[in-house]
């Protein structure tokens, strides 16, 4: 094949137009969750920050401010530069995985990854005591359970599709793995070949000339 005949590695690429529908699909939720996570936590700092927490439902739910330098429920609170680390690595890695994405199960997953990855950073980068070492505000309490945010939430529920996904086999692409069994050749097919009509036309001919 001459070179003018092999395809273009950035035109093998570029997603189509289904592909660019996913790939809006995975912005628009990601836009969501970062917009509904950074309106709810400004609210939520500038009512309560010098308020008790806020029982609702018959203690059910309990909003409160707390502020969290480590990852998800508190884990690694002296770690905040490597989560701050982890969570671009994130975003970086949808944001370039999302050039194959044709599914819309997959879109979605991404998306609520994608969001809750950047609602948390924004806290990163931007809150108290600076850049890259912000606290993350929690707010929502239920019991038995760490102080979590909208963002987590959309973490939590982006890896859960995410394992669903993947344990179904949906790839994504939009493809999913041909798991149906080769078929293999059985001794006794070849027997059963002869005995189709081109062996039956053998037989009378052998007959005919008798």
């Amino acid at each position: 094949m001459s070179d003018l005949e092999q395809p273009d590695a950035a035109a093998t690429d570029a997603p189509g137009p289904a592909g660019r529908r996913r790939v809006a699909v995975l912005i628009a939720i990601a836009m969501a969750v970062l917009t509904f996570d950074i309106i709810s936590k400004a609210i939520v700092v500038a009512t309560l920050s010098d308020r008790p927490p806020v029982r609702l439902l018959g203690g059910l739910l309990t909003v409160r401010v707390s502020r969290n330098p480590g990852a998800a429920f508190s884990i690694g609170t002296s770690m905040t530069v490597v989560f701050t680390a982890i969570a671009v690595s994130v975003v970086v890695f949808i944001l370039r995985t999302s050039r194959r994405i044709r599914s819309l199960a997959w879109a979605i997953t991404l998306g609520l990854l994608l969001g809750g990855a950047t609602g948390n950073l924004t806290d990163r980068l931007l809150r108290y005591p600076g850049p890259l070492r912000g606290y993350v505000v929690d707010w929502i309490q239920v019991p038995h359970w760490p102080v979590f945010n909208l963002a987590d939430s959309s973490i939590v529920c982006g890896g859960v599709l995410a394992v669903l996904l993947a344990a179904s086999g949906a790839r994504i692409d939009g493809s999913r793995p041909d798991r149906r069994p080769a078929r293999s050749a059985r001794p006794g097919d070849r027997d059963a070949g002869a005995s189709g009509p081109a062996a039956r036309d053998d037989r009378d001919d052998d007959g005919g000339s008798a």
